[in-house]
């Protein structure tokens, strides 16, 4: 039997540039597709700080959640993808503060670059 999906779009948070939606809720869960530190009016934050660039990635994340029906509390996982291991530290300082109490398993890669030259991309799955 075929599971049904719905598209999730929070107008707060930047349109998709490529061929995907920023989420979709199947089975109970939101997938968040991967977000940049884009501004909801297409500015992206390249030319800002590390930890803006996350703050900004992790509002569109939390912004998308919400738009789903469910909160940044549950999510239960999130994929980060960081342009160098020295920022690894400032990252987790970061985020810590963005989920306060809350700790979803995640995972962090170090890749060598993300599109228009931002330093993070993040991606989340959530319980609806």
């Amino acid at each position: 039997m075929k599971s049904e999906m719905t598209v999730i779009s929070a107008k707060d948070t930047p349109s998709p540039t490529g061929p995907y939606v920023q989420a979709l809720e199947g089975a109970g869960l939101i997938f968040v597709s991967g977000q940049l530190p884009i501004r909801s009016d297409e500015a992206g934050l390249r030319q800002q700080d590390f930890a803006a660039q996350v703050q900004q990635a992790l509002a569109n994340v939390f912004a998308i959640v919400r738009a789903g029906g469910s909160a940044p509390d549950r999510i239960l996982k999130v994929t980060a993808f960081i342009v160098g291991l020295d920022h690894a530290a400032q990252f987790n300082s970061v985020y810590a503060e963005a989920f306060g109490t809350h700790r979803p398993t995640r995972s962090l890669v170090t890749v060598p670059q993300l599109p228009n030259g931002h330093l993070v991309e993040i991606e989340a799955i959530a319980l609806k």
